[in-house]
C-alpha cells in the first residue's frame, strides 16, 4: 500500500552502494543470491532457528531491493530481469510459510496455512491475468513499480515484509497471523477485481 512512497526512499539509500560496489555484477546475479538467502531463511525455520531466519529474511529483502537499483544505476534493465525478480520473490514468499508449517505442524496452523497459500494463488491470478489485459489495452497505471502493470492494493511489498517478520518474531501466533494476512490479501484481490470492473467494463 505504501510501496510507491517507500521505493523512492529505498532507491535513494541504495543508489550509492549500487553505483560503487555492483558495477561489475549483473542484477540477475543479485536476484539469485537473494533467492539463496531466502531459501536459507526457510531452512532455518525448519530447524526452529527463528532468529537466524528473521535475519536472513531481512537480508533477502535488502538484496531484492538492490537488484532493481543495480539494474537502473548501470543501465542493465530488461524485461527478463523484471520477470525473474518477480518469479524468485514468489519462490521465497511460498517457501517461508511452508517451512513454518513443517516446523509447527498443528491442525490449526495447517488450515490457516492452506488458506493463506490458496489466497496467494487467487491473488496472483487477480493481478497477472489483469496485467496481461492492461498491457493489451495499453493502460498505464499510476506509480508503476514492476515490469508488469499491477494496480495497487492493500497488501504489497512493505506489508508482506511486515507480516513475514512477525511470523518469525512470533511463531507461536502464526495461526492468527496467517488468517489475518489471508484476509487482507483477499481484500487486495477484491480491490483489483473492482479496479478491472471500473476501468475495463
Amino acid at each position: 500500500m505504501r510501496d510507491s512512497v517507500l521505493r523512492a526512499q529505498k532507491d535513494r539509500l541504495m543508489l550509492p552502494i549500487a553505483e560503487q560496489m555492483f558495477g561489475s555484477i549483473h542484477p540477475n546475479i543479485v536476484s539469485f543470491v537473494a533467492l539463496g538467502v531466502g531459501l536459507l531463511s526457510a531452512g532455518a525455520i525448519v530447524y526452529h532457528e527463528f532468529g537466524i531466519a528473521l535475519i536472513l529474511w531481512l537480508l533477502n529483502r535488502v538484496l531484492d531491493g538492490l537488484d532493481g537499483v543495480v539494474a537502473r544505476a548501470h543501465h542493465k534493465q530488461s524485461d527478463f530481469g523484471g520477470y525473474l525478480d518477480l518469479l524468485l520473490d514468489f519462490v521465497v514468499y511460498l517457501a517461508i510459510p511452508v517451512a513454518l508449517l513443517v516446523a509447527l505442524p498443528t491442525n490449526a496452523n495447517l488450515w490457516a496455512g492452506i488458506t493463506l497459500l490458496s489466497i496467494y494463488v487467487l491473488n496472483l491470478l487477480s493481478w497477472t491475468t489483469l496485467s496481461a489485459i492492461i498491457e493489451k489495452h495499453q493502460i498505464q497505471t499510476v506509480d508503476r513499480l514492476t515490469t508488469m502493470e499491477m494496480p495497487t492494493g492493500l497488501i504489497e511489498g512493505a506489508e508482506t515484509i511486515l507480516f513475514y517478520s512477525l511470523f518469525l518474531l512470533l511463531p507461536g501466533y502464526i495461526v492468527y497471523l496467517f488468517w489475518a494476512m489471508a484476509a487482507l490479501i483477499l481484500v487486495t484481490a477484491g480491490q483489483r477485481v473492482w479496479w478491472a470492473y471500473y476501468n475495463l467494463n
